[in-house]
């Protein structure tokens, strides 16, 4: 009697809950440092936003629409913006400063994989156009970094357009990951060889930890990258986009009113 073989690996959804709990450890550290969380919490968090890299590009390559793929994560990023500059404004808490938006990084993760696309669209005829999208769509992040940076370095331009630049504005240089969101569309053009995918991580890894930085610990990606088994496994397609928003907001309230409690 043969026996069914069982499916071994690690699905895309197993890769998003493993990168969801390790985010939510690190963001227990980030809100709760001032009362006093250890920052050994902050090494779980460094695997994380290579794990999402890779399930976008996972994401991107198997969607039936990028169009509409880019749409939902453009339009997360705005509401993200508008939601921490809500709650900096009602909670108060100075001790903790609001910078996350992984949704910006993504987006511009799949701008530059869009660029990737078209530089292979070009093989296919109109070279010049395809080309020209390309470059264009790799310079954007940059382009935007540069004049959002003359928009909030201007003493003349109110704070509200700041902040409306700093929410609508997807700036390589806002990004929560900044340079490191390279690493993706490197992972989108050998998103058929996981071996190399491996690689450009560990490169990477080495480079922070060459630098000091603690970032360095995302090698240990690696570990679910190389279990996946390219399933899809159970939906989670707007799971993400509700909890991490409001996993920011809940743990950002909480050690806000924790701390002037103790204080």
């Amino acid at each position: 009697m043969q026996i069914a073989k069982k499916v071994r690996g690690l699905t895309t959804f197993d890769l998003k809950v493993i990168g969801v709990i390790l985010m939510v450890v690190d963001h227990v550290h980030q809100m709760f440092y001032p009362l006093g969380a250890p920052n050994w919490l902050d090494w779980f968090g460094r695997p994380v936003a290579t794990i999402f890299f890779f399930t976008s590009v996972v994401g991107f390559s198997h969607t039936h629409d990028k169009k509409k793929y880019m749409e939902r994560l453009y339009l997360s990023m705005v509401l993200m913006a508008l939601l921490t500059t809500i709650l900096q404004k009602m909670v108060s808490f100075d001790q903790v400063q609001l910078i996350n938006n992984i949704f910006r990084d993504l987006f511009i993760g799949t701008m530059f994989m869009a660029g990737v696309d078209q530089f292979a669209a070009a093989k296919d005829g109109d070279k010049a156009k395809h080309i020209g999208l390309g470059i264009l769509w790799f310079a954007l992040p940059f382009i935007f970094s540069v004049v959002t940076t003359m928009i909030v370095g201007a003493q003349s331009v109110p704070l509200l357009i700041k902040q409306i630049t700093i929410g609508v504005f997807p700036a390589i240089l806002l990004a929560e990951n900044n340079i490191m969101v390279v690493l993706i569309p490197l992972l989108y053009i050998f998103r058929n060889n996981k071996n190399i995918q491996c690689l450009l991580i560990a490169i990477t890894a080495l480079l922070y930890g060459l630098s000091g930085a603690t970032q360095w610990m995302m090698i240990f990606a690696i570990i679910p990258i190389w279990l996946y088994n390219g399933k899809k496994g159970p939906g989670m397609k707007y799971f993400f986009y509700i909890f991490y928003p409001a996993h920011i907001a809940v743990l950002y309230w909480l050690a806000a009113f924790l701390y002037r409690t103790m204080h």
